[in-house]
Order: structure tokens, then C-alpha cells, then sequence
């Protein structure tokens, strides 16, 4: 088999539309920010948002396993991977790792300069955090006290509280490693500790819902609530005035208890979907929650009798998403199992858009007449959808099938909401249990095809929600399920694809049946390209066809996926098919030659992909993934070498954007002592090397003059006073005025010449003695233009020169640099600048022009072997071009 070098055509870039997950989060104060920031696990990776916009701040690297729990100090944030310790700085850099756990480490705390741990096997570890050394390690039997919760009581020096999921809690002294005291708990499991404001004062989260605060230096219960929502997942104190406390609980429910009145000041129901992690800012009435329902929400509690409404959220999708589709260049709309319809930004998160969950009526009287609730009144999750730009500001412009129904609903992109209208057949239509399975919008956005499981195609004007028409005798297009609907660019054709193994073409305008393709097996699903008239469909024997549908007939079929295809995507060209399939294969294939030129396969089965209208980057939504995989499209960055691969050919696995890539970690680990590889000066003594110093040290070499004079000052400078504000005075006891020196240096004398040549010609010199011009020639690399000049100008008799013995020294200087195929263009850069300033005086010296006239031979034999070569390249390009292949 031919192995596979990994993707030729895409690298992974980042995820889209992840915020948190079940991992509670962890805050953390920047002084001189004077900021808030929020830390977020999102698998296996840290993001870092700033409270005040819930912006993005900075990605973590990826470590090795799921990030199991969080915690951070003033300097450090700490994440635990399986059984692993790790700190992170500048919130993205691994900066030391704690190795000493066996099992899954379950709590961290930080602790001043320690760190302490516990894993699920009962272990304590109490670690230093600059050293990485252990400072002292308790064991616990999970059958008699398996810790559960930790918590450091304020100005308790040196101990520790620990909860149990026995019920009994225990306050330890970690630095003589004794157990002070034990509480004799309140019969149910410990889930939370949470010192309060006041001294001496914890809230006790419990499994049976219940929560107690408790007074720990008199070991006694100050008061209790509970709730019935079952155990309590966080607990938060309010620090800024008003003693609240916020409790959170696994249906997604929170509530805000008033510890002054002791009774239930506020809830909020359905704040998640998820187990709900929730922290207040010191000093800010700002409640922030997370939850494993991937969203992240800020709460300011402003509200009389102090609830608490939604000040900000970032929110992605809850359940995987299904379909995803390109917007416009930078933008995706993605449709989640959740039932929600999303838009993700790839310039900035701040441009994410959310359209919202479908509902049966949006109307909220007409919810209260039919006593509804919200989740009854909820539309099931899209399972298709189609989108167009063209008129979006008029009305509505995307329509989505939904699971389960036979009516679609319409979406507007500019509203970020549900539309008015729900698409179905007149009444009588169609049969019982039917659903909508195909959608299209025209190009010009007036006009929507809703395929159905009956074989209906109906056609709805999308301004009105009207229907026009359907398709086919007897009002059925198929005799099966559709599996896909399209329309041409100029709303001339339709193309319809059923379970009965027809493709059909249709007169879009009279709805009349023009001409029908008999395939092999039935299709799964159809993409097609309207620029090119290319329609790919992929069947249910995992082969694929490309059709015209100018000449309506298959001009390729591709095979290589081992499983069903579940989407497709055309490059804007039209020149690329990417599939995706349960193979866990992304395939590019290559419409002109007919063959695979790209194929890679991922960790998780794929179930959406789309390519950008630009081309630049290519998306894709997998298996069990709340988020939207970007790849870049590695031809627009530079050439890439694409070739038909063979039939046996074995893709490598790529990671997902985001996962860790421990091969090459464990690489660069082993390879950092090795020699780092160097370049040749010279490939080959046949070749021209031109110099890597930059233009502008060489190309304006004959231009010295001009710049000079054109950044001449516009005033003369203005001389100061001869004489200063101080007149020196004559020592003694009569004050006398020195006299002032009136003789001035002579100006001729300042400018002598000095009596020996510059470094340079020295050089020159011993390497005209030698024979040997590397010195020299390195030493003029060094100058920068105006010292160059000086240099060189400096060669002549009156420069102080010696007579004629330079100019030859130079000139065979030159003839070395050319003769070596070194410094090309520095060379011949040298030698223009010394022809314009020494001609005459060269022309007046034998010696100096024998030499310069076999140079000058020397620079056309050379130019002529460098000309044949561009006219050969320009022949080949120029025949490439132009000539039919």
C-alpha cells in the first residue's frame, strides 16, 4: 500500500463555537488591568475571556488528555489531564508539570506557595509550586472518607477543610500534617464548600440538595435551605452589599437565597440546560455562569427584590451540529441538534450571531391562551437548509426542514431570528407522516423547492410564504423519498433526486419534465455548483457522479470511500469536490483529470463540510463535536504539488484543529538537543547566489546624490552666539575678564588628509598582496550606502589613494565576487558606483584597464549563460499558457 503523507491541500487552523464545558470555571483579577478574566476549559485546551465583553483573550496549548478540573492563583492558572498537574502562564505557555498522581486528579487548591491535589484513588499531594517538589502527601481510603470537596478557610493558617462523600467533614493543618477536627456532617454526600464573607462562616453544598451554613471555629449550623432540583452543583457569595448567596443545580435551574430574610429572594429557571457552575465578582453585583450546554453568561443583579436578568452571553451550540453552510466569505451558519440555527464569525467572535431556537407560535398571548410551555411550543432540530444573500434585506432568506415535520420555517439572517412563515403544502397534500427531507433557495432569492418523504417538490414564494405549484403528474415529482432538490443560476432547470433511483430534470418556470437519468443505486444526497453547471451526487454504494446538467449526462464517477458520504462541497472554482464520509475521510477530488488529489482522515466521523466562497478556508462539523472545524486552504499560501493518488493509497490521520499533536511534541522534545540544520552558503559553484542583505543597502548606490540632495534642509542651520551668556572671569581679588581666544583653527588644516588609508583600502592592499579578497569583501558588506560611497571614493590618488595600485585591487576584487557566484547583485551594484566615480582616472591607467577590459568579458559570458536560461523558462511559460492541452 502507498502511505500517505498527511493532507496536501488543508492544515487545521481552530475551532468555532467553543466557549466552556462541564469543567467549573475559574476568575481571576489583573491589577494592572484592573480586569477581570475568565478561564474556560474547552477539552483539551484553556480559554481566557475578559468579563467586561467577553472577549477572547488568549488559547492555551493543548495538552495531552481532557482537562479534568481548574484552579489559578494570582500569577499561574492550574489545570489537571488525567492524572497530570499542569501550570499555565500568560494564560497559554505549559510552564511545570506535577507528575506524582496515579489516578485521575479530581480537585486542585491553590495554597499560597503550595498546591494541593487529589486524585480518585484517596491521594492528597501538597505541592511547591516554583520547585515542583512535593512538600507533603495524606492518603485517604475512599471507603471510610472519600474526599469530595476543598476549601481553605480565610485567616485559617496552614489548614485545609476537606468534604467527604460519606458526609463527615475534616479540618486538616497541612504543614504538621495533623487532623485537628471533625464534623459530624448532615447525612448526605458533600458537592461544595464556599467560605463565605464573614470569618469562621462556610456554605456546605450537599447530594440531597440541601445547604447549610455553618460556623466551623463553634461547629454550628447558622441556618439551611433547600431545594428540590436536586444536588447542588456551586455556590457563589455576593460581596458587594447585599448578603446573597446563588446556588446552582444540575437541571440547569438557579437560585439567589437572601441570607439576611433566610428565604428565596429570586430563581432562574432554565439559565442552562446543564449542571450550572456559578461565581460572583468581588465587589460587582455580576454573577457569572457556566455550564457543559457550551455557553458562557454574565448576570448583573439589578432587579427589585433582587433578581438578576442577562447582561451578556456567549453562547455555541448544545448538542452537535448537523448541516453547516457558508453564509459568505465570512461567516457560518451552522444548524445544531439542539434545535438552534447560529452564525459563526471567522474574522472575530464578536460577530457570531445567534437566530435562535424554531418555535410553533411566537406569539407569547396566544402561548398563554393555549397553556403551553416553552419546551412544548419548540420546533425538533434542522435537519436541512439552504441559504441566499441575494435579497435578505427584503425578506426573509434562509428555510430549513425540520425532523419530523412537513412544514419549514424561514429564518432571517438580518433580524438574528425566526420568520413569519411556515412552509407547507395546501391541505390534502400529501401523505400522512410525510416530512420535509430537501430544501433550495434560487439564486435570486425570491423563490423556495421543498422536496419532501412522500416524493412531493413544491415551490413557495419566500416574500409571501404562498405556495406556487409543485412538480410532477398527480402532484408527486418521485415515486420515493427526495433525497435532494437545485436550481440552475438562471432559474431555467430543476434538479430533483429521489429513493427511487431517478434524477430528474425539469423546466423550473412551466414545471414540465424534461429529461430523466436512470442511476445504479439510489442517491444520498446532491450538491451542485451553479457557476460551472457540475452536479455532484453521491449514492448509497458510497460511489459518487459528476453530472453536466447542460448535457445532462455523467461525465465522472469517483470510488474510494469505504462508508456512506454525508455531505459535499464544490471549491468556487468548481474545479474540486471535497466529500466527507462515515469513513472518517476527507477526500478532494479533481474534476478536470477525474481523480483523488488530496485524502485525509480525522479522529471522528465527519458529518458537514463547506468551502468558503473565497476559497480560503474549508469547515467542517463532526461526530459527539459541539464546535466548527476550520481548515486553510494551503495553495493560496504557495505552491502546492498536487498528483493523482493511487487506488491503494493509505491517508494518515490529521488532528482536529485544537487537539494536541503529541508526536510532534515528543519530537521537538527529543530533537531540541540535536544541531539545528543550516543551509549551504552555496548550493553549487555552477549557480548565482545573490546576497541577503536588504535593497536598500545596494540599489541605491548610484542614487546617493540625488537623495542627498533632495533631503537637504530647506533653512541653513543658524549659528549660535560667538560669545557665551557667562564671560569667564581672571581668578584674584579685582574681577577681570579673561580675554577671549581669538584665534581660530585653520579650516584647512581640520580637513587634512590623514596619513594613512582607511581600514578598506588596507584591506585591498594586503589582499592585492595575497591574492585573497574575502576580507575586503566582507568589510564593504558591512558599510551602508553613504559609507560605501566614502569607501570608494576614497580610492582615487586625491582621495588618498595610492596611484592606480586600488583601482586594480578593486577591480580583481570584483572579478573574485563574480568568479565565486557570490553577492551577484552587490557586484555588479559595486561596480557601477565605482565606473560612475573613477572612469577617467581608470581610462588613464594601463594596468587598471587591461584588468577592467577582462572583467568585462567575464560579466557577458556570464549574462549571456543567465539570458539563455530566461529565455528558455519564458518559452516553457509562454507555451503553458497559451497552448491547447
Amino acid at each position: 500500500m502507498a502511505g500517505g503523507g498527511g493532507s496536501s491541500l488543508f492544515s487545521g487552523f481552530r475551532l468555532l463555537g467553543l466557549y466552556c464545558n462541564h469543567v467549573p470555571h475559574v476568575l481571576r483579577y489583573h491589577r494592572k488591568h484592573r480586569e477581570f478574566y475568565l478561564v474556560t476549559s474547552v477539552g483539551k485546551c484553556l480559554h481566557t475571556y475578559n468579563v467586561n465583553r467577553l472577549g477572547i483573550v488568549a488559547i492555551s496549548n493543548s495538552v495531552q488528555d481532557d482537562i479534568t478540573c481548574l484552579a489559578a492563583d494570582r500569577m499561574l492558572t492550574f489545570a489537571a489531564a488525567g492524572s497530570l498537574v499542569l501550570a499555565f502562564a500568560k494564560n497559554k505557555e505549559v510552564v511545570m508539570r506535577y507528575r506524582g498522581h496515579k489516578q485521575e486528579v479530581r480537585l486542585l487548591l491553590p495554597f499560597g506557595d503550595q498546591l494541593i491535589s487529589v486524585d480518585g484513588g484517596g491521594l492528597l499531594v501538597v505541592w511547591d509550586v516554583q520547585s515542583g517538589e512535593v512538600y507533603t502527601q495524606l492518603h485517604f481510603e475512599p471507603g471510610a472518607f472519600e474526599v469530595s470537596a476543598m476549601m481553605h478557610p480565610s485567616t485559617y493558617l496552614n489548614k485545609v477543610l476537606l468534604g467527604s462523600c460519606q458526609g463527615p467533614l475534616q479540618l486538616w493543618n497541612l504543614k504538621s500534617s495533623k487532623l485537628l477536627y471533625t464534623f459530624a456532617g448532615w447525612s448526605a454526600g458533600v458537592t461544595v464548600l464556599q467560605q463565605s464573607p464573614a470569618v469562621d462562616v462556610v456554605a456546605v453544598g450537599t447530594a440531597t440538595g440541601r445547604i447549610v451554613i455553618h460556623n466551623i471555629r463553634l461547629d454550628e449550623t447558622l441556618m439551611a435551605f433547600t431545594q428540590d432540583w436536586g444536588p447542588i452543583t456551586s455556590l457563589a457569595f455576593r460581596t458587594d452589599g447585599p448578603p446573597t448567596l446563588a446556588a446552582g443545580s444540575p437541571q440547569g435551574h438557579l437560585a439567589l437565597w437572601d441570607l439576611e430574610r433566610r428565604q428565596l429572594a429570586a430563581q432562574l429557571r432554565h439559565a442552562h440546560k446543564t449542571a450550572v457552575n456559578a461565581s460572583f465578582l468581588h465587589g460587582e453585583p455580576l454573577l457569572i455562569t457556566t455550564a457543559a450546554d457550551n455557553a458562557i453568561k454574565v448576570w448583573i443583579l439589578d432587579q427589585e427584590g433582587g433578581g438578576a436578568r442577562l447582561l451578556r452571553n456567549r453562547q455555541g451550540h448544545s448538542a452537535p451540529p448537523s448541516v453547516i453552510r457558508h453564509y459568505d466569505g465570512k461567516n457560518i451558519l451552522s444548524a445544531g441538534q439542539d434545535g438552534t440555527l447560529q452564525s459563526f464569525s471567522t474574522v472575530h467572535e464578536r460577530l457570531n450571531k445567534n437566530l435562535g431556537h424554531g418555535s410553533l407560535n411566537k406569539k407569547k398571548e396566544q402561548k398563554k391562551k393555549k397553556g403551553l410551555s416553552y419546551e412544548e411550543l419548540r420546533l425538533p432540530a434542522v435537519t436541512a437548509f439552504s441559504c441566499a444573500a441575494a435579497r435578505r434585506s427584503d425578506w426573509d432568506g434562509i428555510v430549513a426542514c425540520h425532523r419530523g415535520r412537513l412544514a419549514t420555517t424561514t429564518w432571517s439572517y438580518q433580524r438574528c431570528t425566526m420568520g413569519e412563515h411556515h412552509l407547507r403544502p395546501p391541505p390534502g397534500c400529501g401523505g400522512s407522516g410525510a416530512v420535509a427531507t430537501a430544501v433550495d433557495i434560487t439564486s435570486c432569492g425570491n423563490f423556495a423547492l421543498v422536496g419532501s418523504s412522500c416524493g412531493r417538490v413544491d415551490v413557495y414564494n419566500l416574500q409571501s410564504g404562498l405556495h406556487r405549484g409543485c412538480y410532477g403528474d398527480e402532484q408527486k415529482a418521485h415515486d420515493g423519498a427526495v433525497r435532494g432538490v437545485a436550481t440552475d443560476t438562471l432559474n431555467q432547470q430543476t434538479v430533483t433526486a429521489a429513493a427511487d433511483g431517478l434524477l430528474k430534470f425539469w423546466r423550473f418556470k412551466t414545471r414540465r419534465l424534461e429529461d430523466q437519468i436512470q442511476l445504479n443505486t439510489a442517491p444520498a444526497c446532491m450538491k451542485l455548483h451553479r457557476e460551472s453547471g457540475m452536479l455532484a451526487v453521491a449514492l448509497d454504494d458510497f460511489t459518487l457522479l459528476a453530472v453536466d446538467v447542460e448535457t445532462r449526462r455523467a461525465v465522472r464517477k469517483f470510488a474510494g470511500h469505504l462508508g456512506s458520504t454525508n455531505d459535499m462541497s464544490f471549491s468556487p472554482d468548481g474545479r474540486w469536490l471535497i466529500t466527507v464520509g462515515m469513513d472518517c475521510a476527507v477526500r478532494t477530488w479533481d474534476l478536470p483529470s477525474g481523480s483523488l488529489v488530496d485524502c485525509f482522515l480525522v479522529p471522528v466521523a465527519p458529518v458537514g463540510v463547506s468551502m468558503s466562497p473565497t476559497g480560503d478556508f474549508l469547515a467542517t462539523s463532526h461526530v459527539d463535536s459541539l464546535g466548527v472545524c476550520l481548515w486553510t486552504n494551503k495553495s493560496l499560501r504557495g505552491p502546492v504539488g498536487l498528483r493523482p493518488l493511487p487506488p491503494d493509497y493509505r491517508p494518515e490521520t490529521e488532528t482536529l484543529p485544537g487537539a494536541p499533536e503529541a508526536e510532534r511534541e515528543e519530537t521537538s522534545e527529543e530533537g531540541a538537543d540535536e544541531e539545528a540544520y543550516a543551509s549551504a552558503e552555496q548550493l553549487g559553484a555552477e549557480l548565482v547566489t545573490l546576497s541577503q542583505l536588504p535593497e536598500s543597502r545596494w540599489k541605491h548606490l548610484l542614487c546617493l546624490d540625488t537623495i542627498k540632495r533632495r533631503n537637504k534642509a530647506a533653512t541653513p542651520p543658524v549659528s549660535g552666539p560667538s560669545a557665551p551668556f557667562f564671560l569667564p572671569t581672571v581668578p584674584g581679588l579685582t574681577p577681570r575678564f579673561s580675554q577671549l581666544q581669538q584665534e581660530r583653527q585653520s579650516k584647512v588644516s581640520s580637513c587634512s588628509l590623514p596619513s594613512r588609508g582607511s581600514k578598506f583600502s588596507c584591506a585591498l592592499e594586503a589582499g592585492l598582496g595575497e591574492g585573497s579578497f574575502t576580507v575586503p569583501a566582507e568589510l564593504l558588506k558591512s558599510f551602508g550606502p553613504s559609507a560605501v560611497s566614502v569607501e570608494l571614493a576614497g580610492l582615487s590618488p586625491e582621495g588618498g589613494g595610492a596611484s592606480g595600485g586600488l583601482f586594480l585591487a578593486f577591480i580583481r576584487m570584483i572579478e573574485s565576487m563574480l568568479a565565486s557566484g557570490r553577492d551577484f547583485d552587490l557586484a555588479h551594484a559595486y561596480l557601477s558606483l565605482f565606473l560612475k566615480l573613477h572612469l577617467r582616472s581608470v581610462a588613464q591607467d594601463a594596468v587598471a584597464m587591461e584588468a577592467l577590459v577582462r572583467l568585462s568579458s567575464r560579466l557577458e559570458a556570464g549574462w549571456a549563460e543567465l539570458r539563455a536560461s530566461f529565455n528558455q523558462s519564458l518559452c516553457l511559460l509562454t507555451y503553458a499558457k497559451s497552448a491547447l492541452l
